[in-house]
């Protein structure tokens, strides 16, 4: 027993984690993008080979892979709670018109040449002061789909800035889990860790406001069709009950945030007060619970969408009091505003609830096999100077997020492997840290099955691989990390018990001093 015992607990080799990753990698992959197939069962597939690899080629006993398979679902219950009530809140601020309202406000100010710029702007400063990406764009992220839908500004480049600014608070508030989180595991305090990351975040920052400022520019040479706003605004307003408490319920969340209330009791907060709009509005309270489980149909939208021919839609037109937009342009602008406000529901988040439990079911099984271990200290055997460390943690939690399926476990397991390395190296705890955020937090979002992925597609209803493109700062930062680190730009080394940035020409030393 003791001989078996010792046999479970003994590493992989380092051909049979690669031939392992291959597999994983290679079916995912191609199930997802050539098959485009659901992520779902796929993932399933993958997490029963390792399994099975696990129980009858290293001898582990199934008991351990499911203990380890339960503790990683865990460790994200929750990022499934949130997910679930992210999805009540959706519903019951559509009924009581927040996001409606927040549309119609905002087609009044924005324009066209400028929404980038402010759609990156707007999220950065809510996500800053909520420090949750979710909350950002489950809630003003989606006031600003429908926003750059009226503006004419493609979903994808709308969905990709506001993952950039929502993402932007997620790595930089000290409200944020992530920014708690990765300090915490790699030594560091909080605010060193933030200071350091300003070295890394700022430059690319100001970089992806640049490129959006340009890309405005594109937006400014046409025309806005001030019409089709107009009917937006008119068909939002014929459905919705919009009024300027719309603006309530966000400050409600914020204010929460402000004083450091928990993630969940700040959802609920959100809930109550556009809930208690809502009854106001003549809304029953089994209307409300119905949504909050269901989420919101589109009523008069959805009937001038489906509407059989133009002479029906002038006929629902009249009968909702609605004058001066066109048939032809009303069934148009009503397609749109259908897909958009026909959301939200706790049922609405299952798919991807169900994905992430797939996610890091396999996950789990796959730390506790060891592949990712025996991979990740063969990548760092030879690793002898500043860049080439930073480079392969950026490697490595981008690995994580793609294998292990949550940023959470993206930042703690690369964490606790080069907590030590970094130690030796002589690097400063909060370089750890930085990097763990620029590419842990930061990518987990590019990836379909990964669960914030999963929750940006759900909640937005833009795929992954579609909004990734235009979610710059997500991937920018890791590379101008790596780059900066190996120009010697904004290095802390640890010496005489703290640490600080020292010239760089002690990084021609390599860490090895």
């Amino acid at each position: 027993m003791e001989e078996r015992a010792a046999v479970s607990r003994s590493k992989p080799s380092l051909a049979l984690s690669a031939i392992v990753f291959l597999v994983v990698a290679t079916l995912i992959s191609w199930a997802v993008i050539k098959v485009q197939a659901e992520v779902h069962m796929p993932i399933v597939t993958a997490t029963i080979l390792v399994a099975l690899v696990g129980m009858f080629v290293q001898k582990i006993r199934w008991a351990e892979l499911e203990e380890s398979a339960i503790n990683s679902i865990m460790a994200a219950m929750q990022a499934n709670m949130i997910l679930m009530s992210v999805g009540i809140l959706v519903g019951i601020w559509l009924i009581s018109g927040v996001v409606p309202g927040l549309i119609y406000y905002g087609l009044f100010i924005l324009k066209p040449a400028f929404f980038p710029l402010a759609t990156l702007l707007i999220c950065s400063i809510i996500s800053l002061a909520t420090g949750s990406s979710w909350q950002t764009s489950g809630t003003i992220g989606i006031a600003m789909l429908g926003i750059g839908n009226g503006l004419g500004v493609p979903v994808a480049l709308t969905a990709g800035v506001i993952i950039s600014g929502a993402y932007f608070g997620d790595k930089m508030s000290p409200l944020s889990d992530t920014t708690n989180l990765a300090p915490a595991v790699s030594g560091a305090t909080l605010f060193d860790h933030i200071k350091a990351m300003c070295w890394t975040t700022g430059p690319t920052y100001l970089i992806v406001a640049a490129i959006l400022a340009f890309m405005g520019m594109k937006f400014a040479g046409g025309t806005m069709d001030a019409s089709r706003i107009q009917a937006i605004q008119q068909i939002l307003f014929a459905e919705f009950r919009i009024s300027p408490l719309c603006f309530l319920p966000p400050l409600v969340i914020i204010i929460c945030a402000v004083l450091r209330m928990p993630a969940l009791p700040g959802i609920f907060a959100g809930i109550l007060v556009s809930a208690l709009m809502a009854l106001f509005q003549g809304v029953g309270i089994g209307d409300i619970w119905n949504i909050a489980q269901n989420g919101y149909s589109a009523t008069l939208s959805q009937s001038l969408a489906d509407a059989a021919d133009m002479a029906a839609v002038g006929d629902l037109l009249a009968k909702s009091g609605l004058t001066g937009i066109s048939p032809e342009l009303a069934k148009d602008v009503s397609t749109m505003i259908a897909k958009l406000v026909s959301r939200g529901g706790m049922q609405s988040m299952m798919w991807s609830v169900s994905m992430v439990i797939c996610a890091l079911t396999l996950g789990g099984f796959l730390e506790r096999c060891g592949y990712l271990e025996v991979l990740l200290g063969t990548l760092t055997r030879n690793v002898r100077r500043a860049g080439g460390l930073i480079s392969t943690v950026v490697l490595s939690s981008v690995v994580s997020n793609v294998f292990l399926g949550d940023q959470y476990l993206s930042i703690v397991i690369p964490g606790r492997m080069f907590k030590t390395t970094f130690e030796k190296s002589g690097l400063a705890p909060r370089m750890l840290s930085r990097t763990l955020e620029d590419a842990g937090t930061l990518t987990s979002a590019l990836v379909p099955w990964n669960t914030c992925g999963a929750y940006q597609t759900s909640v937005l209803g833009v795929s992954t691989l579609t909004y990734a493109p235009y979610a710059m700062l997500n991937y920018l930062n890791p590379i101008v990390a790596i780059i900066l680190t190996y120009l010697g730009i904004g290095i802390y080394w640890r010496k005489d018990g703290t640490d600080k940035i020292e010239k760089r020409t002690q990084l021609a030393e390599g860490y090895n001093r």
